[in-house]
């Protein structure tokens, strides 16, 4: 079978799809590295919604594609930038979908953690008319709910903390008031400015060294309550300085979607832990690869995620931040829901060239269980927009 793709000009190429995918097994938990894959929210599209409206979400869905991911020992990052926190998805429903996977992990013994932020405080006209104790007292809301529900926490960038804090020292203050009251250790992430706009100079500065100061300054004065933290500079080398500095028992979770094989392969000074986007979409696949590492088959792990670098730096491609339209539409062609329709209406936030090219990546690698599926898909997709087959 051939299927006609988008090419340059406005015509398209011939792709033969492959016949056989990839046949990774489930699995039980690794043992060389803790591995969370940020998963996606799937959208209901029977829902009478406006893209700016509350999120209409496919609960049974959502919940699934969680018990997929568990199944072959990934542990969820539930709630994250990747189920379209703050572009699509608000606290309200991210508070619904914190209760929901945290009790479904809880009944078939998956690992779980959850992103705890501000996001009830909205940017009006003027920005952000809030104080720091009212970024405090969202977290602090946000945290309960965590807890409450039986799962680790993310304590997430504030787009909030980051208009009204005037320096180092409020977040400090702010930081360190949230690791005092917290239960269990929880992980620290730091998003960059690629991924969200708003979070430019986040911790004080847009001075990556003088802001990964303050952040070494946060941990250092609570590092029983810190588990780790998820660095999503896209830098592998600030990566890895980072890492080398952490106190003992910190632990270092790649977000960095670019170049996660060697941060997690690491050196003989270290590697990093994993919490990624792009592993929603390679779940059965970087499990498989996460084993190898396991074994200590270094190579055996890089032959399996190097050829994956080429699809994450794809959909991943400036503006970053619509890095979720590739991950929904890879999942729709991999047959864990039903359509290619997001929250927010964000389906239409990638061109069509762009999504031809991710199908044909994907298919490369085996990532279809079902390619015949997923070329049936992509072919009904491709004549919604008018190219013929």
């Amino acid at each position: 079978m051939t299927i006609h793709l988008p090419a340059p000009g406005g015509t398209t190429r011939a792709y033969e799809p492959r016949a056989e995918p990839l046949s990774p097994t489930p699995g039980a938990p690794f043992t060389s590295r803790v591995v969370f894959s940020a998963a996606h929210v799937v959208a209901d599209p029977y829902a009478d919604v406006t893209p700016d409206g509350p999120a209409a979400v496919d609960w049974d869905a959502t919940l699934a594609f969680r018990r997929h991911l568990w199944s072959h020992g990934l542990g969820v990052a539930e709630a994250m930038d990747t189920a379209q926190r703050g572009m699509g998805l608000d606290w309200a429903g991210a508070a619904e979908l914190i209760r929901r996977s945290a009790a479904e992990a809880k009944a078939v013994g998956g690992r779980i953690a959850c992103g705890v932020g501000t996001d009830q405080l909205s940017a009006t006209e003027i920005g952000y008319p809030y104080g720091l104790d009212e970024v405090r007292a969202a977290y602090e809301e946000q945290l309960a709910v965590c807890e409450e529900s039986g799962a680790q926490a993310i304590l997430m960038a504030s787009r909030a903390l980051c208009a009204v804090a005037k320096g180092p020292e409020d977040y400090l203050e702010v930081y360190g008031h949230l690791l005092r009251q917290s239960a269990e250790p929880v992980i620290l992430h730091w998003l960059g400015p690629m991924f969200d706009p708003a979070l430019e100079g986040y911790w004080g500065s847009t001075d990556l060294d003088a802001a990964t100061r303050t952040f070494l300054d946060v941990i250092a004065a609570h590092p029983d309550k810190v588990d780790g933290i998820k660095v999503s500079l896209l830098d592998a080398q600030r990566e890895i300085d980072l890492r080398r500095k952490l106190p003992d028992g910190v632990r270092c979770y790649t977000g960095d979607d670019f170049n996660y094989p060697e941060l997690i392969a690491g050196d003989d000074r270290g590697f990093s832990h994993a919490l990624l986007g792009i592993f929603d979409p390679l779940g059965p696949l970087a499990a498989e690869a996460v084993r190898k590492l396991d074994t200590g088959d270094v190579a055996a792990f890089r032959a399996l995620l190097d050829p994956t670098v080429e699809l994450s730096r794809h959909l991943f491609q400036t503006p970053t931040r619509y890095y979720k339209t590739g991950v929904v539409l890879l999942a729709w062609l991999a047959g864990h829901q039903s359509h290619f329709t997001m929250v927010g209406g964000l389906q239409s936030a990638r061109s069509l060239p762009h999504l031809g090219r991710a199908y044909e990546l994907a298919d490369g690698l085996g990532l279809f269980p079902d390619p015949a599926l997923a070329e049936s898909r992509m072919k009904h997709l491709l004549s919604v927009y008018g190219v013929t087959q």
